[in-house]
């Protein structure tokens, strides 16, 4: 009989209650029993959900991230936050935002906030966890508190548990050294605390723990290799059955180490590493428990449930009871559950499934495994119903938009003129300062702001009126920052839900949820837009809104727009062709945008494709292919410009030491980049590559409540002025500002602009 499980589920909530009650709290509004509660009702309600598989994950909910759970559930904390009083979920916010709630408990037992952690993506997809610190003096003590309790919690109500935790070799390689220390000489005080947590497991009846070793589908050299062996050996004195789970990707020539870890089962992404299973299957010892994840955990499309069955039925055959089944990853990366939409487009709706609708289909799978396929011959039927019709739709498919991409030449992706001869012809139009002074885009969405959208959508308030409530809020940017002494000014955005959103709003071939929602990061949460078809852009997206922000100012207005790339990566993508083809659709549609605002006189453009880097493979290997496709779609939409038109692009919250010269090849006047929580670090890319534009490194950390001094903004730029010349560099925070309140923003933005002033007096 085939074993079914899953290794994750949404942890925000259908209609993102954790989002609320985090917020709730965090402003003070709510006490830390009612956000600890919102937690269990949450989890007791997923586990409910998830009540008809054989194996249900504990422990994979948080109140932020998962990785930061392993560093408290290890003892990892930085030393920052060491030695304060109260309760260790306020710590735990400490480190996941700087600060805990804005409450006067907190204040008096606490005082000011800390550094946050380094936040990056996981992996490649848009979920960003807090990065693990290391010191050659760390140490590890276990706290194993947290997870006992949600043990406890599913005990109580009869859940099949099976702890979820991170392994240990994937936790050290998460983790950033901040001594420049050896992670890796770590291990060796890492792995007592592992067994400890194990063996604690065991004493409460545990019989299956989840460990998630996701780099084992990344390329290792021979030490981290090394590394997997020692740590699995020694962990193997523990009665625990370990399932070694990998996804995202293909074992490839890690499949000799993988099969042969004493461990009691592995699995594997069935999805992105299906190569894999051949050979697995004549690697694993006969022992073993192999799980394969055949349903796809980060898009939202239907299971072709008969053309799995085709390949999985000869793999239950062979393996028998040693089969398990679950999703490739865990359902972090999707919506709950497709029955809340009722306001979708029925025909896309009917190609869909989210988290519930995955498990329905997992437990499909598992019924005609074990029972033969006419046992759920309606379900089936009905799921090759809707296969067939998304294959066949003529909404899926625009012959105009395939010749457009058919006919793309490099010719479209090339400036007039060389940066060199670009810079000058810039600088004598917009007339900047040293240390000229923006910000990423976005202002604070408001509660007016909101409400009126909100008020828009349900029909409540009319166009007219919509316009007008749009257009205060922008003036309201534009006064702000006039009085702030800005050089390079934004309309702040408010007419935008989303930075990919509102453009696939006015994309052909786009569809919308209403509660696709995803987490991002802690309590932020994004709706992908869902891509099914054929891009085209039918009319201009954000010429008036800009226009109208610049008729309010006589400084240059930024036109804002959101790259290819990232509204690719940030979607959910088709799978029906390359993800190539998509990107390059998209870049036409964008540049159709940046020229209609250069016609109306926007002579400064930024193209946002934050998410550029967590597109890239996990397999060094394939990266070239991957950056030749997503730097030509940047330039396409960016370089069909006059020299005199200043294009900026902007990333955020990823490592990009390693692909800085694919990024000098988009050929942006100006990048901004994430630098603050990394102290500069990514700056290091600087010491060896001489990038040859203009850069704006962040120094407002606008993912923490903290606000910047002054002294510590000038330090920063102090050191990006060590890498890059002076004469080259921007100051802006790291992100946009929508998340943060105006009683925060004044006050770092105030900051912002006396230090870059303090830093043309001193040069």
């Amino acid at each position: 009989m085939t074993t079914t499980h899953n290794l994750g589920f949404p942890r925000i909530g259908a209609k993102r209650e954790l989002k609320f009650a985090l917020e709730s709290y965090w402003k003070g509004e709510s006490t830390r029993d009612a956000l600890k509660a919102q937690g269990a009702e949450l989890r007791r309600r997923h586990w409910r959900n998830q009540a008809s598989l054989d194996l249900v994950p504990v422990g994979d909910f948080a109140f932020y991230d998962q990785v930061l759970d392993m560093s408290f559930t290890l003892g990892n904390l930085p030393e920052r936050v060491k030695g304060f009083e109260g309760d260790v979920l306020d710590n735990y916010f400490r480190v996941a935002r700087g600060r805990s709630a804005l409450n006067a408990e907190h204040a008096a037992c606490c005082g000011a906030g800390v550094a946050a952690g380094e936040m990056t993506k996981w992996f490649d997809t848009n979920y960003h966890y807090i990065v693990p610190e290391f010191t050659a003096d760390t140490t590890f003590q276990l706290d194993a508190s947290r997870l006992l309790d949600q043990l406890a919690e599913a005990r109580d109500q009869g859940v099949k548990a099976k702890p979820v935790i991170i392994g240990p070799v994937t936790y050290l390689s998460l983790g950033k050294a901040k001594d420049h220390s050896n992670k890796l000489d770590l291990l060796e005080r890492l792995l007592p605390a592992y067994a400890e947590l194990l063996d604690t497991l065991v004493a409460q009846g545990i019989e299956w723990v989840q460990v998630d070793e996701p780099i084992l589908v990344t390329e290792l050299d021979a030490d981290w290799k090394h590394a997997f062996n020692t740590a699995y050996h020694q962990l193997k004195a523990s009665k625990a059955k370990l399932l070694l789970t990998t996804y995202f990707g293909q074992l490839q020539e890690n499949l000799h180490l993988a099969a042969n870890l004493p461990v009691a089962g592995l699995h594997i992404d069935a999805i992105n590493g299906q190569d894999d299973i051949r050979p697995l299957l004549n690697l694993l010892p006969s022992h073993k428990v192999l799980s394969l994840g055949v349903i796809n955990g980060r898009n939202i499309w239907k299971t072709d449930l008969n053309a799995t069955l085709d390949w999985l039925e000869p793999v239950a055959q062979r393996l028998g009871e040693r089969l398990w089944i679950a999703p490739s990853c865990s359902l972090l990366h999707v919506p709950v559950d497709l029955g809340s939409e009722v306001q979708l487009d029925a025909e896309v709706k009917s190609w869909l499934a989210y988290a519930l609708q995955k498990l329905d289909e997992l437990q499909v799978l598992a019924a005609a495994l074990q029972n033969g396929r006419d046992s759920v011959r309606a379900e089936l039927d009905a799921n090759q119903a809707a296969i067939n019709a998304r294959r066949n739709s003529p909404r899926v498919n625009n012959p105009l938009v395939k010749a457009a991409v058919a006919k793309l030449d490099a010719e479209l992706g090339q400036r007039k003129s060389p940066y060199a001869q670009r810079a000058p012809k810039q600088a004598a139009l917009l007339k900047l300062p040293a240390y000229p002074t923006t910000t990423i885009g976005s202002f604070p969405q408001t509660a007016d702001i909101r409400h009126a959208r909100s008020e828009h959508k349900a029909g409540r308030l009319d166009e007219a009126g919509y316009q007008r409530a749009m257009k205060a809020e922008i003036e309201r940017s534009v006064r702000e920052q006039e009085a702030l002494d800005l050089d390079v000014l934004v309309h702040g955005e408010a007419e935008r839900n989303d930075m990919v959103e509102y453009f696939g709003e006015q994309l052909d071939g786009y569809a919308f949820s209403q509660f696709g929602w995803v987490q991002s990061y802690g309590s932020r949460c994004v709706k992908p837009p869902i891509l099914f078809g054929d891009i085209s852009r039918p009319k201009a997206m954000t010429v008036a809104w800009t226009q109208y922000a610049q008729s309010l100012t006589h400084r240059p207005m930024k036109g804002m727009l959101t790259g290819p790339v990232t509204i690719l990566n940030w979607s959910f993508v088709r799978d029906d062709q390359p993800r190539a083809v998509s990107c390059y659709q998209l870049a036409l549609a964008i540049r159709q945008e940046v020229l209609d605002l250069e016609k109306a006189g926007v002579r400064v453009i930024q193209i946002d494709e934050a998410a550029l880097r967590e597109g890239l493979p996990l397999r060094k290997a394939q990266w070239g292919t991957y950056l030749a496709w997503a730097i030509e779609s940047f330039r396409i939409a960016a370089n069909g410009v006059e020299d005199e038109t200043q294009i900026h692009t902007h990333m955020c919250y990823s490592e990009f030491n390693d692909i800085i010269a694919s990024i000098a090849e988009m050929d942006a006047d100006v990048i901004t980049i994430e630098t603050s929580r990394s102290d500069m670090e990514l700056l290091d890319a600087f010491d060896h590559f001489k990038y040859p534009n203009e850069i704006g490194p962040g120094v407002y950390d606008i993912h923490s409540p903290n606000i910047p001094s002054q002294e510590h903004i000038v330090q920063l730029m102090k050191k990006a002025a060590e890498r890059v010349p002076a004469e080259r560099l921007w100051v802006n925070p790291d992100c946009g500002l929508k998340t943060r309140q105006w009683p925060e923003v004044i006050p770092a933005l105030t900051n912002m602009v006396a230090a870059a002033k303090a830093l043309r007096q001193a040069a």
